[in-house]
């Protein structure tokens, strides 16, 4: 645009020029206003010339800064015209690349990770079973132990195969891979069978368990992973409730959301552990050793992956409360 008001302005110029020389009858007034006409034209061109050639520099040093950092600097400015429109492009198609590579080292940031954690949660039973097995290598070795050994090397393989349906369904879910079904559920059922899973542990460890749900609640949920989920939940307020404690289980609908809320009378969680509770493999002072630190995490997950959420509420001494929301638009 700029280039044309330039050039707008010498055609007139000599127009002009013309005009007053025949108005003066002179010829060499012609020729000197051609001669300066034709100058200004080839000035306007050249230095049209070289701000094309100075943009297109500047275009070469972004992206040359681009590939060098592998940065997003800023573009001082746009210009108009076809050249416009070329840095405008460049810009769109290094912000997608940029994109693009970010979302490329997240991923391979997350699968470093998760083969480490894996490694690092199977180490231990495949040391012990490598113990075990060298164990039974024993010629000297009587009925009694042999048969022990075996039953803990079973017992070992079947959390090695715990372990790794486990990463593989949270990797699943993280990923945004693992499909889930949306079906209309009366959640009163759902919570009756959680409640007939783990009436004997907690009777076991004398913790009142109930339950508070109207028989009309329903929920568009997958059930399976659903029940996985508030299992995951009521099986960690158990564990951490002591003899003569209880576990309460209280469902509230509403136009907004389904609430379910897990309250229990347990040792409570200090605030500075809060925050990582829902975080795969964390596992907070005071947990079982055979606690690896998954349980809570998918919880999350399959909440989450459901338009839901967890929170969760504790004091040290009083207990928990973990309240999920089911949102129902």
């Amino acid at each position: 645009m700029e280039i044309m008001i330039q050039l707008i302005i010498a055609v007139v110029a000599i127009i002009i020029g013309i005009i007053i020389c025949i108005l003066t009858h002179s010829q060499l007034g012609v020729l000197i206003t051609l001669g300066l006409s034709m100058v200004a034209m080839v000035v306007v061109a050249y230095v049209a010339h070289k701000k094309r050639e100075n943009k297109l520099a500047d275009l070469i040093i972004y992206l040359m800064r681009v590939q060098d950092n592998l940065s997003l600097p800023a573009m001082e400015g746009i210009s108009e015209g076809q050249l416009g429109i070329l840095e405008s492009e460049i810009y769109k198609l290094v912000t997608q690349l940029k994109e693009m590579y970010s979302g490329e080292k997240k991923q391979k940031s997350y699968m470093v990770d998760m083969l480490s954690d894996i490694s690092h949660q199977i180490k231990t039973p495949l040391t012990a079973i490598t113990l075990m097995t060298d164990l039974l290598k024993a010629p000297d070795l009587s009925e009694e132990k042999r048969l022990d050994y075996v039953a803990k090397i079973d017992q070992q393989t079947k959390r090695i195969t715990w372990l790794i349906r486990n990463l593989l369904t949270l990797s699943q879910l993280e990923a945004d891979m693992l499909e889930l079904k949306k079906e209309k559920n009366n959640l009163k059922g759902m919570l009756d069978g959680i409640m007939e899973t783990f009436e004997i542990i907690a009777e076991v460890k004398d913790v009142e368990l109930s339950l508070e749900c109207p028989d009309e609640v329903y929920i568009t949920c997958d059930k399976q992973w659903t029940t996985e989920a508030i299992s995951n939940i009521v099986k960690n307020c158990i564990e951490h409730t002591p003899s003569e404690g209880s576990v309460r289980i209280k469902v509230e609908q509403n136009n907004l959301a389904t609430e379910i809320t897990i309250v229990d009378t347990g040792e409570g969680i200090d605030k500075e552990h809060l925050p990582y509770i829902f975080k795969r493999f964390y596992k907070a002072p005071g947990a079982s050793n055979s606690s690896v630190g998954i349980g809570l995490s998918m919880s999350k997950q399959i909440i989450m992956r459901q338009n839901g959420n967890i929170t969760v509420e504790s004091e040290v001494g009083k207990g928990s409360s973990f309240l999920i929301k089911l949102y129902r638009v």
